[in-house]
């Protein structure tokens, strides 16, 4: 038998990890799971409108007439999303592509050659070891602190930063940590590493929590040289299936030229946008707001039950996130972060993502959705608390803000 030699930039081996072997072996079992680490909105019981999708079934669909950077329409109502959120973006400034993720890609390609890195934030998003692998790029990690809300480390920046260290990656807000930036924050950012691309990740933007400081600010009012916001339909309109996503560039006028001019010959390799959801992005991301409201309520309404249940266990405690779908919960370090999610899963039957999966530098956090309907949050938080605290407690329609 002949053993194909594949790329280093991927695994040599893909066993499951032990958490994912509990998780089969409970479902094997037959006995329930709730998922607290759900991240689809498609599966957490939102209401979509009626005939979403019938703009999708338009004739003019039936033509194909690719722009490597996306159609002008679309590219006119993502510029009219960024004028909703405050910041004046030009169509000729934006790139669609299908996904975040893709749009990550793209900017590798950008900047980065084989061998070079990019800053990114931790903890974090951990598709970020991935989407750097895929393109040949090292991912360099600088700290996020935490001293009562999460800020970034500077000096940490600086250290990291090497003559083949080409962008940092922000993510606003932080997915797990639910962090936004201030206008100080983007400002700072582009100031300790001058002449680095900034790159923001703004997918979570729109679900500010109680907590989120008034002065929020995307990456492209940081003043940088070069910026990029990404963004798309998975969470903005709550469509990850219809795969729209788009970058937006800023900075100065020569930069941002020059940078679209490459990014086009880039997308005009894979033209990987479908004609019909270009068609149809106005009337997606018109839908949004339905959405949003309804997801933002779901989070608070959860945050404010799991935040109730944290204040009545001193061993406990809940770092307070300021956006986004996610929180932490620092538990007693009795045992491992593995354990504790394999036993969860295992014998409680409640799923969790433990906080080594987000490079966090110490134990014990664990990380749970707060797009979970809310029954289900709340006997997934009963199970919880009976494995780390030792006691049940009534967590069910807690009113407390936090």
């Amino acid at each position: 038998m002949i053993i194909p030699s594949f790329s280093s930039r991927v695994p040599s081996s893909l066993p499951p990890n032990r958490l994912a072997q509990a998780v089969a072996r409970r479902r094997a079992s037959g006995r329930g799971l709730i998922d607290l680490t759900a991240s689809n909105p498609t599966a957490a019981g939102f209401r979509y409108p009626d005939g979403l999708l019938d703009a999708l079934a338009a004739e003019r669909n039936l033509e194909y007439a690719p722009d490597p950077s996306g159609i002008e329409e679309a590219r006119a109502a993502v510029a009219d999303e960024f004028a909703r959120r405050g910041t004046r973006v030009s169509p000729g400034r934006i790139v669609l592509t299908a996904s975040t993720s893709e749009a990550y890609s793209y900017i590798f390609k950008l900047l980065c050659d084989p061998g070079d890195d990019v800053l990114v934030p931790q903890p974090s998003y951990p598709l970020f070891e991935w989407l750097t692998r895929f393109e040949g790029v090292g991912a360099v990690p600088y700290r996020l602190e935490y001293h009562g809300r999460w800020r970034v480390d500077a000096a940490a920046i600086a250290a990291a930063r090497t003559p083949r260290t080409k962008a940092i990656l922000a993510v606003n807000p932080n997915n797990p940590t639910g962090s936004y930036f201030t206008r100080a924050d983007v400002a700072a950012l582009a100031q300790t590493a001058p002449g680095l691309p900034l790159v923001g990740d703004e997918v979570f933007w729109d679900f500010p929590l109680p907590d989120a400081p008034r002065d929020r600010a995307s990456v492209l009012e940081s003043g940088g040289e070069l910026v990029f916001s990404l963004g798309g339909l998975s969470k903005s309109a709550a469509l990850p299936q219809l795969k729209l996503g788009w970058i937006a560039i800023g900075g100065t006028d020569a930069n941002v030229a020059a940078a679209r001019e490459r990014l086009e010959l880039i997308a005009d390799a894979y033209l990987s946008v479908s004609t019909p959801v270009q068609t149809a992005a106005a009337t997606l991301i018109a839908a949004g707001p339905a959405l949003r409201d309804q997801i933002s309520a779901r989070t608070a309404r959860n945050l404010s039950a799991l935040a109730v249940a944290v204040e009545q266990h001193p061993a406990l405690n809940l770092l307070k996130p300021e956006g986004g779908w996610s929180a932490i919960v620092r538990v007693p370090a009795t045992t491992t972060e593995e354990d504790l999610a394999v036993a969860l899963a295992e014998e409680d039957g409640v799923l969790v993502h433990p906080g080594y999966f987000f490079d966090f530098e110490q134990e014990a956090f664990i990380v749970i959705s707060l797009i979970v309907p809310p029954a289900d949050f709340d006997e997934a938080l009963a199970r919880v608390l009976r494995r780390v605290a030792g006691g049940a407690v009534s967590s069910g329609g807690g009113s407390r803000s936090v």
